[in-house]
């Protein structure tokens, strides 16, 4: 069943939704009475088509149906509508009325024609054309007596088409025609039908009618169908060309567009199209007025340069298509600095629709001052979407020879600098035919700036301009119309069409002006000025001519005149947001129109709505940061800085603090978090990014709007007080105040975030307040992600809060994957200088630059590194750094801010790379005094070893060539730099002969950059200047490129640049800038080069020891004579130092090529550097010394032994001989068996009777060791040589107790105070001495003079540790004796063992036994090849094996701890204190930290001891040290035997045995000393068999090793092994670990300090000065201070070296210059002990004979898990 027109148009409504049909109805009212809105609102589909076809005809609702959906756009629904009732329309049965139907799809509109029934005529004519081809064309006409005609007319070419009127009686008139060769045309057929349709006077003036605008109409859609094909075409042509398809879908979003790669820093030309959106985009986002240039270059040919060129707008309109939303609007913002007009209605060709650009526009903010307000002295700020004023628009009819936009910019630029404000013809480009950009509607805005003689419009006005013809832009023209004050319509000439429809009715609002240009009187159907002014009815003041009589100037001033009229009279000003609501009603969309962006409009207003008193605002709904903040940041950094403690003990005032601080943590948390911070957190966690990220634009635009007014008055009047300061003191820092309560912004809220979090962080983890925030620092990291600024510093307390930070970054690092790499960039300068503006440009950043919303404190902004230069800076992220202005000493001194300066500038010149100290020059006298706070700043860093960067960037220089001008300002800059270093390192007690070029990086010529003005013309209509955009761009480059060479000291990963932040920040907050361990940077990277140096220590020293040994081995090897071997020695030495050298060069190569590292922070630590070389250099005159030393011991020794054995060859030589001799005997007279003993012993008897046993010369080591301390003491004079004079027993002193006397000391009233403590270290220095002689003597060695040397240099060194005891020259001498008296009867003992050892006689007899045996071998004449192999390896290889072995264990010992899986307890001196003390916290044995604390050397030696002993005790580790050693060794005797085996298969030969033994000892020279002396007989039979000793041989070689081995394997006394050692692996250790033994002067901690040549001391941990024995004077209790405290506090302190005069803990380097003690990193840094303290208090006390000691409560709260933790803390360990 077919249906109605009616059910077709009900469906189709029906299938609208809701907001789609109340459009519908909306549209439907307009303009008509006949449709009260309040009744269509309440209808259904229906009832609404009843009423619509009660009005207009079945027809006439259908064709105002579609009409009403096209316009909503609803285009589909209005097809499907048109195909369905031409598909009716053709199906219909032909009924009466007359029916009109032309065109394809063509709804006919029905009328019905009365008929006079009475004729009851039937009428038809046929009349036919020519035969020819093509469809006949008939006209039927009927009419019947039910007075209705139906009529249908379908006209196609080359299709039937027919016309019929029936009559009621089947009366029939046909008309046909068939087109073909001279066939009638169509307009003949109309002119017949028309013809006879005037004989029907009631249907000829309706259907004329109807059949001229139907035809009208089909030719517009055909038109408009055909012209919408091609635009789409057109834009997706375009689009390919720029390489833009994509976008146009998937969006450009504004982050994409600021990543840094190479095409935002390179200038190549270019090569292709599709890289010009990219340019324009990168020069518009530097705000370069040039960006509109587009056209390419180096192209000559003119058809491919034409194909190379688009016109500007085709590319702004394509880019604003391609863009999303923030993208646009950053686009807008930029065009309108550079004094662009902006688009208000952007076309879109594939849809043929246009969109209110609302949203785009909303970011642009104009300050101004209309004449109306002059009197007044005020000026209007807003945003120019919210600001009501005329709009007067131009548009052009048809094609008009004038450029309305060239004229629109002479009407809108001064006389004094014209500006491009619209891209005309003329621009370059401007030719080119615009593919896409006709629809576009742009806006300007002129606005006055106050002064008469400037303004050309005493008020604001904006100016439309809709390029393309307005007949094909309809819609645009229509809002345009009802929107503006006046509409200006250029044209040549106006057509009688033309005319209709500008006169048709077309619903404006706005005044009419027409613009006529040279009207041709000769065209047909042109209009003269009188006759266009009488068919629109206009004054003449409506139209303006312009022909060649008016030049460009006359004009132009006629139209200002006529709009200035216009501005002066208009009364209707629309501002842009209510012209969204017209464009609703015309069916153009509207930017904001989307749900995202709706949502966060609501959300966002929730917040801000509630805000009508700012101050009252934050008071309310931010109350965590008002007073609790402030109050917390003044304890934070009193807790550092102590100041106000005044007699209260510092412990117990610290103490106290941190009580405080934990209230007001407490009262931050009982705050309720408030509806707004709810509501800001809710909207901050939505997972639709894009919605996110509306809210926040909706929320920084709805807060500048809230405070900008009272804000950029306040800023206004601050300045203009600042000019006249001595006259507005108070008023200014009263102002300033204001300011600060006065400011809200988003990073206000994102403060109050921080401070929900940190007070939660104060609960335990489990707490309900702690899991409600603890995910509040991602959503900080997401928005530095999204290109939000993050506050660092929070300018209104000069804090920062830490543990937000911390995490926020740390969660940043966690959402990029870790090893993330930043540089930083930092810009300081002076106050409203432009740094944010700077930053802006070259970054594109976010930084508030609005009016009255100055940067306080210091924000970072993430750029994001693209992939293309992500290697060549070696970062993925520039985190950009913007401060809040410097003041001038004196604004500073009045606001008390000149603290608040040095900190901020200290704390980012610190964290950068690059610092950028921006200097405006109309504020260069003020930055003088600035650039102090900044050289302090750089200074600070020098020390640190951080090295940042500088740029000196000088703003609004106006001469362009400032540069080469400015050499002689430069080098006045860099003299008044190198004066300002000098005198800052005066103030940080530093090296006072620095220059600024010694601490930093900087060069004249490439360091300073000249930057014009940012504005060209007076405000608010200047554009941003070109040169300073221009500039800004050249100094971005050469920044990239600086950043470039950065690569080389490999950026910090997110989390290095987090621990350097808080290092740095705590450094400040103690006024501290000396180089501080408790920079956890700085004291990992001092760490590792202090790992790193140990280990090359320790291969230098080991490499060392081996030569030694191996020297030792070669010296008692030689078969040099005693006379030969004072030259050999001077070989060893010259071997020794030429071997040093190699080790030296070797080692000092490491540490450059460590140095040369790009990672570890190697940098923070380059001050040590020289520290470290010094000690390599240091290291090898010991060594050289040491080995000097022993090596001519070893020739000493090796003469002594020479001459033994040279009389113990005698010896054995003459009794070979007699052995001989008595076996002849024996055989001649046939001895038998039992009588051969007999003969040897007579004979042996006979021998020794005769044989010389002189052996040597006994000497007389006491008067030789006297004689030397004798000559040491000499420099000391009278009193000291008289006590060794009146030493008449030498021999006996040293035999009792050591004891401190009076006379040991300058004064009374020293002895009274150090007199125990001189008795202490004396008792210490004199046990060391003693083992250092129990060590020599155990050697079994002879004395050597070395030995007395070494001593009394040992003796010097303990005498200098504690010259501080004031003691004189009388103690030392004393000591002295009572040392050496013992040390000479030592050694003299040690001699007589010595001699006794080697007497002839002794070793004679000891050989008896030996040779018994060899003579009644001999005389039996048996094989000795086994027994000799035997006796060789039992007497000669087993006890050089066990020598090499007893020699070299202790090397491995000690290489086995400092190599080994234990090795990190002794990798420093730090980490082995933490092993030491994390045992002693363990065993809680208080007599062990009595040790530690009284005698810490002795403590070492002990613990180090007991640690060997129990780590070798362990698994048999030294068994398979010693078997290890037996492998290596027992391989080379295998291998000497088998390479003697070789030799004696090779020759003719057979060698005796005793040329074989003496072989393979030769080959073993090097490693081992085989003594043959015990061998026995060297004579052998010539018969022995050699090959056969050999084999005999390696079987006892392999049996020794067997036996050896197994003896190793079972327990022994290891205490006994280590000490008979004679290279002691605890002293190596004891020599690694203890460093130089000094001592805190106040806690007694010894120092950690890495090398042997450090000249400033330091320790990770500091403790309670009672524990180190002081006490208060007033009541001996012990004192609980700890000197980490003290040092920063304004106490006092006492003793011998401050001469018992108060000084201040302040100035403790006074006294103690080579001691530095940091800070404490927090109140609980020192829990170890504090908890030590507490734990043993009483006994402390007791020991140390005095009180307890006072210690705060809190204290004995400390747990041993918090005290460790506080260890771990201290020494960087991380668990």
């Amino acid at each position: 069943m077919n249906k109605s027109v009616k059910d077709h148009i009900i469906e189709s409504l029906d299938n609208l939704v809701k907001d789609k049909l109340n459009r519908f109805k909306s549209k439907l009212c307009e303009g008509e009475d006949k449709f009260p809105k309040g009744k269509v609102d309440k209808y259904d589909s229906a009832e609404l088509v009843d009423c619509m076809i009660s009005c207009y005809g079945e027809t006439g609702a259908a064709q105002k149906t579609i009409q009403i959906l096209e316009a909503i756009n609803q285009r589909d629904t209005a097809e499907m509508l048109k195909e369905k009732l031409q598909h009716e329309a053709a199906a219909a049965p032909r009924t009466g009325g007359v029916v009109v139907a032309t065109g394809v799809g063509a709804v006919g509109r029905e009328v019905v024609a009365n008929v006079s029934p009475a004729t009851g005529a039937g009428i038809e004519t046929g009349t036919r054309a020519p035969t020819g081809t093509g469809d006949p064309l008939e006209t039927d006409i009927e009419i019947g007596t039910e007075a209705t005609t139906e009529t249908a007319i379908e006209t196609l070419t080359g299709v039937t088409t027919k016309t019929s009127i029936k009559t009621g009686t089947g009366a029939t008139a046909k008309t046909s025609t068939e087109p073909g060769t001279g066939a009638t045309t169509e307009k003949s057929t109309e002119t017949r039908v028309l013809a006879w349709l005037a004989r029907l006077p009631p249907v000829k003036a309706i259907f004329k009618r109807l059949y001229s605008s139907k035809t009208e109409d089909t030719s517009k859609d055909s038109v408009h169908t055909t012209r919408q094909d091609t635009r789409e075409t057109h834009l997706k042509d375009l689009l390919c060309k720029l390489g833009l398809e994509n976008c146009y879908t998937s969006k450009i979003s504004l982050s994409t567009v600021l990543e840094i790669g190479k095409a935002t820093i390179t200038d190549e030309p270019i090569q292709s199209l599709k890289k010009l959106p990219w340019r324009f985009l990168k020069r518009l986002m530097m705000v370069n007025v040039t960006s509109s240039v587009s056209e390419l270059m180096g192209d000559k040919d003119n058809d491919a340069k034409d194909s190379n060129r688009i016109n500007p707008l085709d590319i702004i309109t394509a880019l604003f298509l391609c863009s999303d939303s923030f993208l646009q609007q950053e686009l807008m913002l930029k065009m309108s600095m550079c004094q662009f007009a902006v688009p208000l209605l952007l076309p879109d060709c594939s849809t043929s629709q246009c969109t209110l650009m609302l949203w785009a526009m909303r970011d642009i903010v104009k300050k101004f001052r209309p004449h109306s307000l002059m009197d007044l002295n005020g000026f209007v700020e807003d945003s120019i979407v919210s600001t009501a004023i005329p709009m007067i628009s131009f548009v052009r009819l048809c094609d008009c020879s004038l450029s309305k936009s060239q004229i629109l910019n002479k009407v809108l630029s001064n006389p004094q600098q014209y500006r491009d404000f619209f891209i005309h013809f003329d621009m370059e480009c401007g030719d080119v035919t615009r593919r896409i950009s006709n629809g576009l509607v742009e806006i300007g805005w002129y606005l006055p700036c106050g002064k008469k003689t400037l303004d050309i419009f005493p008020e604001p006005v904006a100016v439309a301009n809709l390029r393309g013809d307005l007949l094909s832009f309809e819609k645009q023209f229509s809002i345009l119309g009802l929107t503006s004050s006046a509409v200006f319509i250029f044209f040549d000439s106006i057509t009688e069409e033309e005319y209709t429809f500008l006169s048709s009715g077309i619903n404006m609002k706005a005044q009419l002006f027409l613009v006529a240009n040279c009207p041709k009187e000769t065209e047909k159907n042109a209009n003269s000025p009188k006759d266009l002014a009488s068919k629109f009815k206009l004054n003449e003041n409506h139209i303006l001519f312009k022909n060649k009589q008016i030049n460009d100037s006359n004009f132009v001033k006629n139209l200002r005149l006529t709009m200035k009229d216009i501005i002066i009279k208009s009364k209707h000003k629309m501002t842009v947001e209510g012209m969204s609501a017209i464009a609703y009603e015309l069916g153009i969309s509207v930017d904001e129109d989307c749900t995202e962006c709706q949502n966060a409009k609501k959300n966002a207003a929730e917040i801000t709505s509630r805000i009508n008193d700012v101050v009252r605002y934050k008071e309310d709904q931010l109350p965590l940061q008002g007073k609790l903040w402030k109050e917390l940041t003044k304890i934070e950094k009193e807790e550092c800085r102590l100041r106000k403690a005044g007699d209260q003990p510092i412990e117990e005032y610290k103490t106290y603090l941190q009580r405080e601080k934990q209230k007001l943590r407490q009262e931050q948390v009982g705050c309720e978090i408030s509806e707004v911070m709810l509501c800001f957190i809710t909207a901050l966690s939505n997972s639709n990014k894009e919605e996110r990220s509306y809210f926040l634009k909706w929320m920084r635009m709805n807060l500048d709007v809230a405070t900008r007014k009272k804000l950029s008055g306040l800023c206004d009047e601050y300045k203009e007080r600042c000019c006249k300061f001595s006259e507005n003191k108070e008023k200014i820092a009263d102002l300033d105040r204001q300011i600060s309560n006065s400011s809200l912004g988003i990073e206000h809220l994102m403060r109050e975030m921080g401070q929900l979090y940190e007070a939660a962080c104060s609960l335990p983890s489990n707490s309900a307040s702690y899991q409600q925030f603890h995910l509040l620092p991602s959503l900080g990291a997401g928005l530095l992600l999204d290109g939000i600024p993050l506050e660092l510093v929070d300018g209104d307390t000069s804090n920062i809060p830490v543990k937000w930070v911390t995490d926020v970054l740390t969660e940043l690092d966690r959402k990029v994957q870790h090893n993330s790499r930043v540089l930083v960039v930092t810009v300081i300068g002076v106050q409203s200088t432009g740094k944010s503006t700077l930053l802006n440009t070259m970054f594109g950043g976010q930084f508030a630059v609005s009016s009255g919303r100055c940067t306080r404190g210091a924000f970072m902004l993430l750029i994001r590194v693209k992939e293309d230069l992500r290697e060549e800076l070696n970062c993925d992220f520039i985190l950009v750094i913007d401060t809040e202005g410097l003041k001038s000493p004196a604004l500073a001194q009045l606001e008390d801010s000149y603290e608040h300066d040095n900190e901020l500038a200290t704390l980012v010149v610190g964290l950068s790379d690059v610092t950028i100290i921006n200097i405006a020059m109309e504020n260069s006298t003020e930055m003088k005094d600035i650039l102090q706070i900044v050289v302090h700043a750089f200074l600070r860093m020098d020390k640190v070893g951080k090295k940042p960067k500088c740029y000196f960037v000088h703003q609004n220089v106006g001469d362009v060539s400032a540069h080469d001008k400015n050499m002689q300002d430069r080098k006045m800059l860099l003299a008044q730099l190198n004066e300002m270093t000098e005198a800052a390192a005066r103030m940080e007690k530093q090296d006072i002969d620095r220059k600024f070029t010694d601490i930093m990086e900087y060069d004249l010529e490439k360091n300073n950059w000249y930057i014009p003005g940012l504005w060209h013309g007076n405000l608010p209509m200047a554009a941003v200047n070109t040169g300073y955009s221009e500039a800004v761009y050249e100094f971005k480059k050469s920044l990239i490129g600086v950043l470039k060479s950065c690569k080389d000291q490999n950026p910090e990963k997110i989390t290095e640049f987090l621990t350097w932040m808080q290092s740095l920040w705590k450094a400040v907050k103690y006024e501290n800038f000396i180089f501080s361990f408790r920079n956890s940077l700085v004291a990992e990277a001092y760490s590792n080069v202090c790992v790193a140096y140990n280990e090359w220590e320790w291969a230098f020293q080991k490499h060392m020891y081996k030569w030694l040994a191996n020297t030792e081995t070669r010296i008692s090897n030689t078969k040099k004579q005693s006379s030969e071997l004072d030259e050999f020695l001077s070989i060893l030495k010259a071997e020794a130092s030429a071997e040093l050298t190699s080790q030296e060069v070797s080692t000092l190569e490491k540490l450059a090529k460590y140095y040369e590292r790009n990672d570890g922070h190697i940098n923070l630590v380059e001050r040590y550097r020289a520290t470290f070389e010094s000690s390599i250099k240091t290291l090898r005159i010991e060594i050289e010394d040491s080995l000097a030393t022993k090596c001519t011991a070893a020739i000493d020794f090796q003469k002594q032994r020479r001459k033994v054995h040279e009389i113990n060859l005698t010896h054995k030589s003459i009794l070979e001989e007699r052995v001989l001799q008595l076996i002849r005997d024996c055989r001649e007279r046939n001895v038998i068996p039992g009588e051969l003993e007999e003969e040897f012993e007579k004979m042996w008897e006979e021998t020794v009777k005769g044989l010389n046993f002189k052996g040597l010369q006994k000497q007389d080591i006491e008067s030789s060791v006297f004689n030397m301390l004798r000559k040491q003491l000499e420099r000391h004079g009278g009193a000291v040589m008289k006590v060794l004079n009146e030493t008449k027993n030498f021999i006996k002193v040293g035999n009792t107790q050591f004891i401190v006397t009076d006379e040991h000391f300058h004064c009374a009233l020293h002895q009274k105070y150090f007199s125990e403590e001189a008795y202490t270290k004396s008792q210490s220095v004199i046990e060391q001495c003693r083992q250092f002689i129990s060590d020599k003597r155990g050697s079994k060695t002879d004395y050597h003079e070395t030995y007395t040397r070494e001593l009394l240099e040992m003796i010097d060194v303990k005498l200098k540790e504690i010259e501080k005891l004031k003691t004189n020259d009388k103690f030392e001498v004393a000591l002295k004796l009572h040392i050496c008296g013992f040390a000479a009867r030592e050694f003299q003992k040690m001699h007589e063992d010595f001699l006794k050892a080697n007497d002839p006689l002794k070793q004679l007899e000891k050989s008896k036994p030996q040779y018994c045996s060899d003579f009644v071998d001999l005389y039996h004449e048996k094989d000795q090849c086994k027994k000799k192999a035997e006796k060789f390896t039992q007497r000669c290889l087993e006890p050089a094996v066990r020598d090499y072995i007893f020699k070299t264990i202790g090397i491995d010992v000690a290489d086995e701890i400092l190599t080994g899986a234990h090795s990190q307890k002794y990798s420093t001196r730090s980490t082995f204190q933490h092993s030491l003390l994390k045992q002693m916290l363990n065993e809680k044995d208080f007599r062990k930290y009595v040790d530690y604390i009284s005698d810490y050397e002795k403590c070492v030696k002990n613990w180090i001891f007991n640690y060997i002993l129990e780590l070798f005790s362990k698994d048999q580790i030294l068994s398979e040290l010693e078997v290890k050693r037996l492998e290596t060794i027992t391989k080379k005797i295998r291998k000497a035997i088998e390479e003697e085996k070789k030799k004696e298969t090779s020759r003719n030969e057979n060698e005796s045995i005793s040329v074989f033994i003496e072989n393979v000892c030769s080959s073993l020279n090097s490693d081992i000393v085989i003594s043959t002396d015990n061998l026995g007989f060297q004579c052998v039979k010539d018969k022995e068999n050699t090959k056969e000793f050999i084999g005999h041989l390696e079987y006892y070689v392999e049996k020794m090793k067997t036996s050896l081995s197994s003896e190793f394997s079972q327990v022994c006394d290891i205490t006994k092994k280590l000490n008979s050692l004679p290279f002691k692996p605890q002293d190596v250790l004891f020599k690694r670990v203890f460093g130089c033994g000094k001592q805190c002067p106040f806690c007694k901690v010894p120092c950690e300090a890495g090398g042997k040549d450090h000249t400033v001391h330091h320790a990770s941990v500091h403790r309670p000065q009672g524990l180190g024995t002081y006490r208060y004077v007033t009541n001996k209790k012990l004192t609980e201070t700890i000197c980490t405290s003290d040092v920063f506090s304004e106490n006092t302190f006492r003793n011998s070296d401050t001469e018992w005069k108060p000084h201040p803990y302040k100035d403790y380097r006074r006294f103690y210059p080579d001691w530095n003690i940091a800070p404490d990193p927090s109140i609980k840094a020192s829990d170890y002990w504090k908890y030590v303290l507490t734990t043993f208090n009483n006994v402390f006390a007791k020991e140390y004979n005095a009180k307890p000691a006072d210690a705060p409560e809190e204290w004995k709260n400390i747990t041993d898990e918090q005290a460790l933790a506080s260890l771990n803390e201290l020494f960087n360990i991380k668990t």
